[in-house]
Protein backbone atom coordinates (compact mmCIF):
# COMPACT_ATOMS: atom_id res chain seq x y z
CA UNK A 1 0.00 0.00 0.00
CA UNK A 2 1.91 3.04 -1.26
CA UNK A 3 0.74 6.63 -1.65
CA UNK A 4 0.30 7.85 -5.19
CA UNK A 5 2.17 11.07 -4.64
CA UNK A 6 4.20 12.93 -2.05
CA UNK A 7 5.12 16.54 -1.57
CA UNK A 8 8.88 16.36 -1.05
CA UNK A 9 10.62 19.30 0.55
CA UNK A 10 14.01 17.76 1.13
CA UNK A 11 15.76 14.65 -0.02
CA UNK A 12 14.07 11.93 1.97
CA UNK A 13 15.95 8.84 3.01
CA UNK A 14 15.22 5.80 0.89
CA UNK A 15 15.50 2.21 1.83
CA UNK A 16 13.82 0.51 4.73
CA UNK A 17 15.41 -1.76 7.24
CA UNK A 18 15.94 -2.32 10.92
CA UNK A 19 15.55 0.71 13.07
CA UNK A 20 18.76 0.02 14.94
CA UNK A 21 21.94 -1.64 13.79
CA UNK A 22 25.62 -1.74 14.65
CA UNK A 23 27.82 0.65 12.70
CA UNK A 24 31.47 0.28 11.73
CA UNK A 25 32.48 0.43 15.33
CA UNK A 26 31.00 -2.30 17.52
CA UNK A 27 30.15 0.34 20.13
CA UNK A 28 28.24 2.55 17.70
CA UNK A 29 24.54 2.13 17.10
CA UNK A 30 22.30 3.87 14.59
CA UNK A 31 18.66 4.58 15.28
CA UNK A 32 16.12 5.72 12.69
CA UNK A 33 13.02 7.51 13.96
CA UNK A 34 9.92 8.52 12.05
CA UNK A 35 8.23 11.55 13.58
CA UNK A 36 4.69 12.03 12.23
CA UNK A 37 2.48 15.08 12.81
CA UNK A 38 -1.18 15.80 12.19
CA UNK A 39 -2.37 19.36 12.69
CA UNK A 40 -5.55 21.41 12.28
CA UNK A 41 -7.67 18.31 11.74
CA UNK A 42 -10.76 20.41 12.57
CA UNK A 43 -13.05 17.51 13.35
CA UNK A 44 -12.23 15.55 10.18
CA UNK A 45 -12.12 12.24 12.02
CA UNK A 46 -14.20 10.21 9.58
CA UNK A 47 -13.84 10.23 5.77
CA UNK A 48 -17.18 12.01 5.50
CA UNK A 49 -18.21 15.67 5.55
CA UNK A 50 -21.29 15.74 7.78
CA UNK A 51 -21.96 19.36 6.81
CA UNK A 52 -21.85 19.04 3.02
CA UNK A 53 -23.10 15.44 3.17
CA UNK A 54 -20.33 14.08 0.95
CA UNK A 55 -17.09 12.06 1.31
CA UNK A 56 -13.93 13.72 2.66
CA UNK A 57 -10.62 13.10 0.97
CA UNK A 58 -8.59 13.38 4.18
CA UNK A 59 -9.51 12.23 7.73
CA UNK A 60 -7.94 10.38 10.63
CA UNK A 61 -9.33 7.19 9.09
CA UNK A 62 -6.76 7.52 6.28
CA UNK A 63 -4.01 8.76 8.58
CA UNK A 64 -4.57 5.54 10.54
CA UNK A 65 -3.81 3.45 7.44
CA UNK A 66 -0.71 5.51 6.75
CA UNK A 67 0.61 5.17 10.30
CA UNK A 68 -0.07 1.44 10.35
CA UNK A 69 2.08 1.05 7.25
CA UNK A 70 4.90 3.04 8.82
CA UNK A 71 4.74 0.94 11.97
CA UNK A 72 4.96 -2.28 9.94
CA UNK A 73 8.46 -1.19 8.91
CA UNK A 74 9.65 1.09 11.67
CA UNK A 75 7.77 -0.36 14.64
CA UNK A 76 8.44 1.55 17.85
CA UNK A 77 10.52 4.05 15.89
CA UNK A 78 7.33 5.90 14.92
CA UNK A 79 6.44 8.84 17.16
CA UNK A 80 2.93 10.15 16.45
CA UNK A 81 1.92 13.70 17.40
CA UNK A 82 -1.07 16.00 16.98
CA UNK A 83 -0.58 19.76 16.90
CA UNK A 84 -3.98 21.15 17.90
CA UNK A 85 -7.21 22.57 16.45
CA UNK A 86 -8.77 19.14 16.48
CA UNK A 87 -11.87 19.89 18.61
CA UNK A 88 -13.67 22.22 16.17
CA UNK A 89 -14.90 22.13 12.58
CA UNK A 90 -17.07 19.14 11.81
CA UNK A 91 -20.25 18.15 13.72
CA UNK A 92 -18.29 15.12 14.95
CA UNK A 93 -16.36 17.42 17.29
CA UNK A 94 -19.38 19.58 18.16
CA UNK A 95 -21.49 16.54 19.10
CA UNK A 96 -18.94 15.21 21.59
CA UNK A 97 -18.04 18.71 22.82
CA UNK A 98 -21.55 19.79 23.75
CA UNK A 99 -24.23 17.14 23.11
CA UNK A 100 -22.89 13.79 24.35
CA UNK A 101 -20.69 14.84 27.24
CA UNK A 102 -21.13 11.58 29.17
CA UNK A 103 -19.24 9.34 26.74
CA UNK A 104 -15.49 9.41 26.29
CA UNK A 105 -14.85 12.22 23.81
CA UNK A 106 -14.66 10.70 20.33
CA UNK A 107 -11.45 12.58 19.58
CA UNK A 108 -9.69 11.25 22.70
CA UNK A 109 -10.99 7.76 21.97
CA UNK A 110 -9.65 7.84 18.41
CA UNK A 111 -6.25 9.29 19.28
CA UNK A 112 -5.82 6.73 22.05
CA UNK A 113 -6.77 3.94 19.64
CA UNK A 114 -4.26 5.21 17.07
CA UNK A 115 -1.60 5.29 19.82
CA UNK A 116 -0.66 8.94 19.66
CA UNK A 117 2.37 9.74 21.78
CA UNK A 118 1.70 13.41 22.40
CA UNK A 119 -0.78 16.20 21.64
CA UNK A 120 -0.77 19.98 21.74
CA UNK A 121 -3.39 22.68 22.30
CA UNK A 122 -4.68 24.88 19.48
CA UNK A 123 -6.68 28.11 19.69
CA UNK A 124 -9.85 26.40 18.40
CA UNK A 125 -9.46 23.79 21.15
CA UNK A 126 -9.44 26.60 23.70
CA UNK A 127 -12.51 27.99 21.91
CA UNK A 128 -14.47 24.95 23.08
CA UNK A 129 -14.15 26.13 26.69
CA UNK A 130 -12.69 24.72 29.89
CA UNK A 131 -15.37 22.05 30.33
CA UNK A 132 -14.56 20.59 26.91
CA UNK A 133 -10.78 20.79 26.68
CA UNK A 134 -10.20 19.87 30.31
CA UNK A 135 -12.34 16.76 29.87
CA UNK A 136 -10.74 15.87 26.53
CA UNK A 137 -7.15 16.31 27.75
CA UNK A 138 -7.95 14.21 30.81
CA UNK A 139 -9.30 11.39 28.64
CA UNK A 140 -6.26 11.32 26.33
CA UNK A 141 -3.81 8.60 27.39
CA UNK A 142 -0.90 10.84 26.42
CA UNK A 143 0.04 14.36 27.48
CA UNK A 144 -1.56 17.35 25.77
CA UNK A 145 1.14 20.01 25.94
CA UNK A 146 1.07 23.77 26.50
CA UNK A 147 4.28 25.24 27.92
CA UNK A 148 3.13 28.83 27.36
CA UNK A 149 -0.40 28.33 28.73
CA UNK A 150 0.20 29.60 32.26
CA UNK A 151 -2.02 29.14 35.32
CA UNK A 152 -2.28 32.67 36.74
CA UNK A 153 -2.64 31.36 40.31
CA UNK A 154 0.50 29.21 40.33
CA UNK A 155 2.57 30.83 37.61
CA UNK A 156 3.21 27.34 36.27
CA UNK A 157 2.11 25.77 32.97
CA UNK A 158 -1.53 24.72 33.07
CA UNK A 159 -0.64 21.68 30.94
CA UNK A 160 2.56 19.62 30.74
CA UNK A 161 5.18 21.81 29.03
CA UNK A 162 7.06 18.96 27.38
CA UNK A 163 7.22 15.21 26.94
CA UNK A 164 10.28 12.97 26.75
CA UNK A 165 9.92 9.92 24.50
CA UNK A 166 12.72 7.36 24.63
CA UNK A 167 13.10 4.90 21.76
CA UNK A 168 15.95 2.43 21.43
CA UNK A 169 18.24 4.47 23.64
CA UNK A 170 17.45 7.76 21.86
CA UNK A 171 15.89 10.43 24.06
CA UNK A 172 13.48 12.80 22.26
CA UNK A 173 12.19 15.88 24.09
CA UNK A 174 9.04 17.48 22.64
CA UNK A 175 8.16 21.02 23.76
CA UNK A 176 4.57 22.14 23.07
CA UNK A 177 3.34 25.73 22.67
CA UNK A 178 0.30 27.57 21.31
CA UNK A 179 -0.04 30.92 19.56
CA UNK A 180 -0.30 33.50 22.36
CA UNK A 181 -2.87 35.53 20.40
CA UNK A 182 -5.80 33.54 21.85
CA UNK A 183 -7.14 36.51 23.91
CA UNK A 184 -7.43 38.51 20.68
CA UNK A 185 -10.14 36.14 19.48
CA UNK A 186 -11.82 34.44 22.41
CA UNK A 187 -13.84 35.63 25.44
CA UNK A 188 -11.94 35.37 28.70
CA UNK A 189 -14.46 32.97 30.21
CA UNK A 190 -13.25 30.31 27.75
CA UNK A 191 -9.68 30.59 29.10
CA UNK A 192 -10.40 31.91 32.58
CA UNK A 193 -7.49 31.62 34.99
CA UNK A 194 -4.95 31.39 32.18
CA UNK A 195 -2.53 33.65 30.36
CA UNK A 196 -0.59 33.00 27.17
CA UNK A 197 3.13 33.70 27.21
CA UNK A 198 5.21 34.95 24.29
CA UNK A 199 6.56 31.92 22.44
CA UNK A 200 10.18 33.00 22.14
CA UNK A 201 10.41 33.99 25.81
CA UNK A 202 8.81 30.71 26.87
CA UNK A 203 10.99 28.62 24.56
CA UNK A 204 14.24 30.12 25.89
CA UNK A 205 13.34 29.21 29.47
CA UNK A 206 12.15 25.68 28.74
CA UNK A 207 14.96 24.79 26.34
CA UNK A 208 17.40 25.63 29.12
CA UNK A 209 15.44 23.51 31.60
CA UNK A 210 15.12 20.58 29.18
CA UNK A 211 18.82 20.61 28.29
CA UNK A 212 19.90 20.63 31.93
CA UNK A 213 17.32 18.17 33.26
CA UNK A 214 16.82 15.77 30.36
CA UNK A 215 19.92 16.12 28.13
CA UNK A 216 17.95 14.92 25.07
CA UNK A 217 19.46 13.56 21.86
CA UNK A 218 16.76 15.32 19.83
CA UNK A 219 14.83 18.49 20.67
CA UNK A 220 11.47 18.90 18.92
CA UNK A 221 9.09 21.85 18.91
CA UNK A 222 5.37 21.14 18.56
CA UNK A 223 3.98 24.63 18.05
CA UNK A 224 0.45 25.59 17.12
CA UNK A 225 1.63 28.66 15.24
CA UNK A 226 2.86 29.40 11.74
CA UNK A 227 6.33 30.62 10.76
CA UNK A 228 5.64 34.30 10.04
CA UNK A 229 6.22 36.85 12.79
CA UNK A 230 3.06 38.93 12.35
CA UNK A 231 1.89 41.10 15.24
CA UNK A 232 -1.64 40.99 16.63
CA UNK A 233 -2.44 43.34 19.52
CA UNK A 234 1.35 43.69 20.09
CA UNK A 235 1.59 39.88 20.38
CA UNK A 236 3.42 37.76 17.81
CA UNK A 237 0.74 35.41 16.52
CA UNK A 238 2.94 33.11 14.40
CA UNK A 239 6.38 32.89 16.00
CA UNK A 240 7.57 29.39 15.08
CA UNK A 241 10.14 30.75 12.62
CA UNK A 242 11.42 33.29 15.14
CA UNK A 243 11.87 30.56 17.75
CA UNK A 244 13.68 28.35 15.23
CA UNK A 245 16.13 31.12 14.34
CA UNK A 246 16.59 32.79 17.70
CA UNK A 247 16.45 29.97 20.26
CA UNK A 248 19.29 27.49 19.66
CA UNK A 249 18.78 23.81 20.33
CA UNK A 250 15.83 22.72 18.20
CA UNK A 251 16.37 20.07 15.54
CA UNK A 252 12.85 20.25 14.09
CA UNK A 253 9.78 22.40 14.71
CA UNK A 254 6.37 21.04 13.75
CA UNK A 255 3.96 23.90 13.01
CA UNK A 256 0.22 24.44 12.59
CA UNK A 257 -2.47 27.12 12.87
CA UNK A 258 -2.02 28.93 9.54
CA UNK A 259 -3.17 26.01 7.33
CA UNK A 260 -0.19 26.57 5.03
CA UNK A 261 2.00 23.68 3.86
CA UNK A 262 5.64 24.23 4.70
CA UNK A 263 8.76 22.09 4.71
CA UNK A 264 12.04 23.96 4.78
CA UNK A 265 15.29 24.29 6.69
CA UNK A 266 16.42 27.52 8.31
CA UNK A 267 19.63 28.43 10.11
CA UNK A 268 19.54 29.49 13.75
CA UNK A 269 21.74 32.13 15.36
CA UNK A 270 24.48 29.55 15.96
CA UNK A 271 24.46 28.45 12.32
CA UNK A 272 22.75 25.13 12.97
CA UNK A 273 19.99 23.85 10.70
CA UNK A 274 16.40 23.64 11.96
CA UNK A 275 13.64 21.93 9.96
CA UNK A 276 10.26 23.72 9.85
CA UNK A 277 7.33 21.58 8.73
CA UNK A 278 3.54 22.05 8.55
CA UNK A 279 1.03 19.62 6.94
CA UNK A 280 -1.79 22.23 6.63
CA UNK A 281 -5.30 21.13 7.59
CA UNK A 282 -8.13 18.58 7.45
CA UNK A 283 -5.83 15.53 7.68
CA UNK A 284 -5.12 15.51 3.96
CA UNK A 285 -1.40 15.27 4.61
CA UNK A 286 0.92 14.55 7.50
CA UNK A 287 4.39 15.82 8.29
CA UNK A 288 6.84 12.93 8.23
CA UNK A 289 10.34 13.62 9.54
CA UNK A 290 13.09 11.00 9.34
CA UNK A 291 15.79 11.27 11.98
CA UNK A 292 18.92 9.15 11.91
CA UNK A 293 21.11 9.25 14.98
CA UNK A 294 24.39 7.42 15.52
CA UNK A 295 25.42 7.06 19.14
CA UNK A 296 28.64 5.82 20.69
CA UNK A 297 27.61 4.88 24.16
CA UNK A 298 25.57 7.85 25.40
CA UNK A 299 27.18 10.30 23.01
CA UNK A 300 25.61 11.36 19.71
CA UNK A 301 28.31 11.23 17.02
CA UNK A 302 26.10 12.05 14.03
CA UNK A 303 22.54 13.14 13.40
CA UNK A 304 20.51 13.91 10.28
CA UNK A 305 17.00 15.32 10.02
CA UNK A 306 15.02 15.23 6.78
CA UNK A 307 11.35 15.85 6.13
CA UNK A 308 8.51 15.60 3.71
CA UNK A 309 4.79 16.21 3.59
CA UNK A 310 3.09 12.93 2.84
CA UNK A 311 -0.28 13.00 1.09
CA UNK A 312 -2.60 10.53 2.83
CA UNK A 313 -5.55 11.05 0.48
CA UNK A 314 -4.58 8.11 -1.80
CA UNK A 315 -4.59 5.76 1.19
CA UNK A 316 -7.60 3.53 1.78
CA UNK A 317 -9.82 4.14 4.76
CA UNK A 318 -8.80 1.96 7.70
CA UNK A 319 -11.63 -0.60 7.95
CA UNK A 320 -10.72 -1.55 11.50
CA UNK A 321 -10.86 2.12 12.49
CA UNK A 322 -14.30 2.52 10.93
CA UNK A 323 -15.64 -0.66 12.54
CA UNK A 324 -14.32 0.37 15.96
CA UNK A 325 -16.00 3.77 15.81
CA UNK A 326 -19.14 2.78 13.90
CA UNK A 327 -21.46 3.52 16.86
CA UNK A 328 -20.10 7.06 17.14
CA UNK A 329 -20.40 7.56 13.39
CA UNK A 330 -24.05 6.57 13.56
CA UNK A 331 -24.66 8.85 16.53
CA UNK A 332 -23.27 11.87 14.67
CA UNK A 333 -25.17 10.88 11.52
CA UNK A 334 -28.42 10.83 13.48
CA UNK A 335 -27.59 14.19 15.07
CA UNK A 336 -26.98 16.02 11.77
CA UNK A 337 -30.00 14.34 10.12
CA UNK A 338 -32.49 15.86 12.53
CA UNK A 339 -34.93 18.16 10.73
CA UNK A 340 -34.98 21.72 12.09
CA UNK A 341 -37.45 23.46 9.80
CA UNK A 342 -37.92 24.66 6.22
CA UNK A 343 -36.58 27.44 4.00
CA UNK A 344 -38.55 28.74 1.03
CA UNK A 345 -35.59 29.86 -1.11
CA UNK A 346 -31.95 28.96 -1.70
CA UNK A 347 -29.49 31.36 -0.05
CA UNK A 348 -25.73 31.66 -0.50
CA UNK A 349 -22.81 33.62 0.91
CA UNK A 350 -21.78 34.41 -2.69
CA UNK A 351 -24.26 37.29 -2.78
CA UNK A 352 -22.75 38.81 0.35
CA UNK A 353 -19.57 39.89 -1.45
CA UNK A 354 -21.47 42.22 -3.75
CA UNK A 355 -24.24 43.77 -1.66
CA UNK A 356 -26.97 43.16 0.85
CA UNK A 357 -27.76 39.42 0.89
CA UNK A 358 -30.48 37.20 2.28
CA UNK A 359 -27.89 34.88 3.83
CA UNK A 360 -26.03 37.50 5.87
CA UNK A 361 -29.14 39.55 6.58
CA UNK A 362 -30.75 36.49 8.19
CA UNK A 363 -27.85 36.55 10.65
CA UNK A 364 -28.06 40.33 11.01
CA UNK A 365 -31.74 40.11 11.95
CA UNK A 366 -31.05 37.39 14.50
CA UNK A 367 -28.25 39.43 16.06
CA UNK A 368 -30.36 42.60 16.19
CA UNK A 369 -33.20 40.72 17.88
CA UNK A 370 -31.17 38.78 20.46
CA UNK A 371 -28.89 41.67 21.43
CA UNK A 372 -31.73 44.24 21.27
CA UNK A 373 -29.28 46.26 19.23
CA UNK A 374 -29.50 49.36 17.07
CA UNK A 375 -26.88 48.13 14.62
CA UNK A 376 -25.44 44.72 13.69
CA UNK A 377 -22.06 43.82 12.20
CA UNK A 378 -21.68 40.46 10.45
CA UNK A 379 -19.39 38.86 7.84
CA UNK A 380 -19.59 35.75 5.63
CA UNK A 381 -17.77 33.19 7.77
CA UNK A 382 -17.63 30.75 4.85
CA UNK A 383 -16.41 31.78 1.41
CA UNK A 384 -19.00 29.76 -0.50
CA UNK A 385 -21.74 28.34 1.71
CA UNK A 386 -25.24 27.55 0.48
CA UNK A 387 -28.52 26.49 2.05
CA UNK A 388 -30.85 25.00 -0.55
CA UNK A 389 -34.58 25.56 -0.68
CA UNK A 390 -36.45 22.86 1.21
CA UNK A 391 -36.08 21.18 4.57
CA UNK A 392 -33.35 22.41 6.91
CA UNK A 393 -31.40 19.82 8.87
CA UNK A 394 -28.97 20.12 11.74
CA UNK A 395 -26.10 19.75 9.27
CA UNK A 396 -27.22 23.00 7.62
CA UNK A 397 -26.65 24.86 10.89
CA UNK A 398 -22.90 24.45 10.41
CA UNK A 399 -23.22 26.02 6.96
CA UNK A 400 -25.34 28.87 8.24
CA UNK A 401 -22.89 29.58 11.05
CA UNK A 402 -19.44 28.06 10.84
CA UNK A 403 -17.88 28.84 14.23
CA UNK A 404 -18.92 28.54 17.87
CA UNK A 405 -19.03 32.32 18.37
CA UNK A 406 -21.18 33.91 21.04
CA UNK A 407 -23.03 37.20 20.54
CA UNK A 408 -22.10 40.48 22.22
CA UNK A 409 -23.80 43.86 22.39
CA UNK A 410 -21.19 46.62 22.57
CA UNK A 411 -21.45 50.37 23.00
CA UNK A 412 -19.89 52.23 20.06
CA UNK A 413 -20.18 55.83 18.97
CA UNK A 414 -21.51 56.67 15.54
CA UNK A 415 -18.01 57.72 14.49
CA UNK A 416 -16.62 54.35 15.63
CA UNK A 417 -19.34 52.57 13.62
CA UNK A 418 -18.29 54.49 10.51
CA UNK A 419 -14.57 53.91 11.12
CA UNK A 420 -15.21 50.19 11.67
CA UNK A 421 -16.96 49.96 8.30
CA UNK A 422 -14.27 51.99 6.56
CA UNK A 423 -11.63 49.42 7.55
CA UNK A 424 -13.89 46.48 6.70
CA UNK A 425 -14.57 47.69 3.17
CA UNK A 426 -10.89 48.63 2.72
CA UNK A 427 -10.07 44.96 3.34
CA UNK A 428 -12.90 43.93 1.04
CA UNK A 429 -12.84 46.25 -1.99
CA UNK A 430 -10.29 47.90 -4.23
CA UNK A 431 -10.51 51.46 -5.44
CA UNK A 432 -12.24 51.60 -8.83
CA UNK A 433 -10.70 54.27 -11.04
CA UNK A 434 -12.36 53.08 -14.22
CA UNK A 435 -15.45 51.00 -15.10
CA UNK A 436 -13.17 48.10 -16.03
CA UNK A 437 -11.51 47.77 -12.63
CA UNK A 438 -12.30 45.00 -10.14
CA UNK A 439 -14.81 45.74 -7.41
CA UNK A 440 -13.19 43.35 -4.94
CA UNK A 441 -9.63 43.58 -3.64
CA UNK A 442 -8.00 40.61 -5.37
CA UNK A 443 -4.69 38.83 -5.77
CA UNK A 444 -3.34 38.39 -9.28
CA UNK A 445 -3.37 34.63 -8.69
CA UNK A 446 -4.58 32.09 -6.15
CA UNK A 447 -2.63 32.39 -2.92
CA UNK A 448 -3.39 32.79 0.76
CA UNK A 449 -7.17 33.27 0.63
CA UNK A 450 -7.51 32.29 -3.02
CA UNK A 451 -8.10 35.27 -5.29
CA UNK A 452 -9.25 37.37 -2.32
CA UNK A 453 -6.44 39.44 -0.83
CA UNK A 454 -7.93 39.20 2.67
CA UNK A 455 -10.10 36.62 4.48
CA UNK A 456 -13.83 37.04 3.91
CA UNK A 457 -14.61 36.47 7.60
CA UNK A 458 -13.40 40.06 8.11
CA UNK A 459 -15.76 41.52 5.49
CA UNK A 460 -18.32 42.93 7.93
CA UNK A 461 -21.38 44.69 6.61
CA UNK A 462 -23.91 46.44 8.81
CA UNK A 463 -27.66 46.29 9.32
CA UNK A 464 -29.78 48.79 11.19
CA UNK A 465 -28.33 51.73 9.29
CA UNK A 466 -28.76 52.85 5.68
CA UNK A 467 -25.47 53.55 3.95
CA UNK A 468 -23.56 53.46 0.68
CA UNK A 469 -19.99 52.41 -0.12
CA UNK A 470 -18.41 54.58 -2.82
CA UNK A 471 -15.58 52.46 -4.22
CA UNK A 472 -14.23 55.30 -6.34
CA UNK A 473 -13.10 57.11 -3.19
CA UNK A 474 -9.88 56.43 -1.25
CA UNK A 475 -9.74 54.29 1.88
CA UNK A 476 -11.32 55.97 4.88
CA UNK A 477 -13.73 58.04 2.80
CA UNK A 478 -16.02 55.43 1.24
CA UNK A 479 -18.83 55.08 3.79
CA UNK A 480 -21.77 57.49 3.72
CA UNK A 481 -24.34 56.71 6.43
CA UNK A 482 -27.69 58.33 5.58
CA UNK A 483 -29.83 57.37 8.57
CA UNK A 484 -30.91 54.59 10.88
CA UNK A 485 -32.93 51.90 9.12
CA UNK A 486 -36.17 53.20 10.70
CA UNK A 487 -35.55 56.71 9.37
CA UNK A 488 -34.18 58.27 12.54
CA UNK A 489 -31.09 60.45 12.02
CA UNK A 490 -27.67 58.85 12.42
CA UNK A 491 -25.37 60.83 14.72
CA UNK A 492 -21.59 60.27 14.77
CA UNK A 493 -21.52 61.59 18.36
CA UNK A 494 -24.24 59.34 19.71
CA UNK A 495 -23.56 56.00 21.43
CA UNK A 496 -25.24 52.99 19.83
CA UNK A 497 -25.82 49.42 20.96
CA UNK A 498 -24.05 47.30 18.36
CA UNK A 499 -24.32 43.50 17.91
CA UNK A 500 -21.07 41.68 17.06
CA UNK A 501 -19.90 38.10 17.43
CA UNK A 502 -17.43 37.30 20.20
CA UNK A 503 -14.50 36.90 17.80
CA UNK A 504 -14.98 40.46 16.61
CA UNK A 505 -15.83 41.80 20.06
CA UNK A 506 -12.56 40.50 21.48
CA UNK A 507 -10.57 42.27 18.78
CA UNK A 508 -10.43 39.59 16.10
CA UNK A 509 -9.60 40.99 12.69
CA UNK A 510 -8.51 44.33 14.22
CA UNK A 511 -11.68 46.10 13.05
CA UNK A 512 -12.46 47.29 16.57
CA UNK A 513 -8.86 48.17 17.42
CA UNK A 514 -7.09 49.43 14.32
CA UNK A 515 -10.37 50.31 12.64
CA UNK A 516 -12.01 52.35 15.39
CA UNK A 517 -8.94 53.14 17.46
CA UNK A 518 -10.34 51.53 20.63
CA UNK A 519 -7.41 50.18 22.70
CA UNK A 520 -7.50 46.41 23.12
CA UNK A 521 -7.70 46.76 26.89
CA UNK A 522 -10.89 48.81 26.65
CA UNK A 523 -12.93 46.40 24.54
CA UNK A 524 -14.20 44.34 27.48
CA UNK A 525 -15.55 47.52 29.08
CA UNK A 526 -17.63 48.21 25.97
CA UNK A 527 -19.48 44.87 26.22
CA UNK A 528 -22.91 45.33 27.81
CA UNK A 529 -24.45 41.96 26.90
CA UNK A 530 -23.26 38.45 26.04
CA UNK A 531 -25.09 35.24 25.22
CA UNK A 532 -24.16 32.13 27.16
CA UNK A 533 -24.45 29.86 24.10
CA UNK A 534 -23.11 30.08 20.57
CA UNK A 535 -24.99 31.83 17.78
CA UNK A 536 -25.64 28.57 15.98
CA UNK A 537 -27.77 27.44 18.93
CA UNK A 538 -29.94 30.58 18.77
CA UNK A 539 -30.23 30.30 15.01
CA UNK A 540 -31.45 26.73 15.39
CA UNK A 541 -33.97 27.78 18.04
CA UNK A 542 -35.26 30.58 15.82
CA UNK A 543 -35.83 28.21 12.90
CA UNK A 544 -37.58 25.69 15.15
CA UNK A 545 -39.79 28.50 16.44
CA UNK A 546 -40.84 29.99 13.08
CA UNK A 547 -40.80 26.58 11.30
CA UNK A 548 -40.34 28.13 7.84
CA UNK A 549 -37.75 30.76 6.97
CA UNK A 550 -38.53 33.45 4.39
CA UNK A 551 -35.10 35.07 4.05
CA UNK A 552 -34.94 38.40 2.24
CA UNK A 553 -32.18 40.92 1.75
CA UNK A 554 -32.73 43.92 4.01
CA UNK A 555 -31.13 46.24 1.43
CA UNK A 556 -29.64 48.46 4.09
CA UNK A 557 -26.50 49.16 2.01
CA UNK A 558 -25.10 49.07 -1.52
CA UNK A 559 -21.98 49.80 -3.57
CA UNK A 560 -21.94 52.97 -5.66
CA UNK A 561 -21.70 54.24 -8.37
CA UNK A 562 -23.94 51.43 -9.54
CA UNK A 563 -23.18 52.06 -13.23
CA UNK A 564 -19.66 50.80 -12.42
CA UNK A 565 -20.20 48.45 -9.47
CA UNK A 566 -23.04 46.31 -10.84
CA UNK A 567 -21.14 45.17 -13.98
CA UNK A 568 -17.94 44.83 -11.93
CA UNK A 569 -19.78 42.60 -9.44
CA UNK A 570 -20.88 40.32 -12.29
CA UNK A 571 -17.30 40.06 -13.57
CA UNK A 572 -15.82 39.36 -10.14
CA UNK A 573 -18.53 36.82 -9.33
CA UNK A 574 -17.67 34.96 -12.52
CA UNK A 575 -13.99 35.07 -11.58
CA UNK A 576 -14.52 33.78 -8.03
CA UNK A 577 -17.42 31.37 -8.45
CA UNK A 578 -17.80 30.69 -12.18
CA UNK A 579 -21.25 32.31 -12.16
CA UNK A 580 -22.60 35.86 -12.43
Amino acid sequence: MKPLNYFFCLTAFVGMGCMMHSCASSTEKEMTLKLVETSDVHGCYFPYDFIAQKPLDGSLARVSSYVKELRETWGDGVILMDNGDILQGQPTAYYYNYIDTASVHLCADMLNWMRYDVGNMGNHDVEAGHAVYDRWAGECRFPVLGANIVDVKTGQPYLPPYKVVERGGVKVAILGMITPAVPSWLPERLWSGLRFEDMETCARRWVDIIRKKENPDLLVGLFHAGPGGNKLDSVTENASGEVARNVPGFDVIFMGHDHARCCQKVANVEGDSVLLVNPANMARAVSEVTVRIVKRGRKVVSKSVEGRLADVRPYPVDKEFMKTFEPQYKAVEAFVSRKIGHIDRTISTRDAFFGSSAFIDLLHQLQLDIARADISFCAPLSFNAEIKEGDIYMSDMFNLYRFENMLYAMELTGQEVKDFLEMSYALWTGRMQSPDDHLLLLNDEDKGFGRLKNPSFNFDSAAGILYTVDVTKPEGHRIAIKSMADGRPFDVNKTYRVAVNSYRGNGGGDLLTKGTGIPKGELAGRIVFSTDKDLRYYLMKRIEEVKTLHPQALNHWKFVPEAWTVPAARRDSLLLFGTK
